[in-house]
C-alpha cells in the first residue's frame, strides 16, 4: 500500500504538467510571436502573422492593421471561414472614441484564427508573410493548441 501511495504522489505532478490555466495571451508583433502565459510562466509560444499593414495600431475598418493594446478574448467561433477563431474584443471604448473623433468606423471582427478553410495545407507559405485583414493567424495545428488551452474571458495583450 505504501508503494502504491508513493507512486500516486510521484504521478500527480506529471498529470498536472501542461494543464496550467492560461491567464494571458501575449502577442509581440515585431517578433511574430503569440505566447500563452500563466502568471509569469511561459506555457507555450507560437509563430503568428498579422494584417497586411502590421506596423501600428488599428485605427479604422479596412486599414489591414492588427490592433495593439489590452483586450479580452470574449468568445470562440468553431464555424468560422477560417480554421477555428477566437474573437478579440476590439474595438474598446478608447478605440471607438478615437475613431469617432476622426470620423471613421473603427472596424471589428478581429480574431485569432487558423488558415482559410480548405487552404490549411498552404500554411508553410502563408505563415511567412502578413496576409490577414487585421487578424492574428496561426497554422491550423497551432490554432488547435491555442483553442484547447484558451478559455473565453482570457486577457490578450498585443504589443508592437
Amino acid at each position: 500500500m505504501l508503494r502504491y501511495l508513493q507512486f500516486i504522489l510521484l504521478l500527480c505532478p506529471l498529470l498536472a504538467w501542461g494543464n496550467e490555466k492560461v491567464d494571458l495571451v501575449l502577442v509581440i508583433k515585431h517578433e511574430n510571436k503569440l505566447q500563452l502565459r500563466a502568471g509569469d510562466k511561459l506555457i507555450q509560444e507560437f509563430h503568428v502573422v498579422f494584417g497586411k499593414h502590421a506596423i501600428g495600431h488599428k485605427r479604422q475598418e479596412g486599414d489591414k492593421k492588427t490592433p495593439e493594446g489590452r483586450y479580452v478574448l470574449d468568445y470562440k467561433k468553431a464555424d468560422s471561414a477560417f480554421y477555428k477563431a477566437i474573437h478579440i474584443s476590439y474595438p474598446n471604448a478608447e478605440d471607438r472614441s478615437q475613431a469617432k473623433a476622426q470620423g471613421v468606423n473603427p472596424g471589428g471582427q478581429v480574431m485569432i484564427h487558423g488558415q482559410k478553410n480548405g487552404w490549411g495545407w498552404l500554411s508553410f507559405i502563408n505563415q511567412q508573410f502578413n496576409w490577414t485583414n487585421g487578424c492574428i493567424a496561426l497554422s491550423n495545428a497551432d490554432m488547435q493548441q491555442v483553442w484547447d488551452k484558451v478559455a473565453p474571458g482570457t486577457v490578450i495583450e498585443i504589443k508592437p
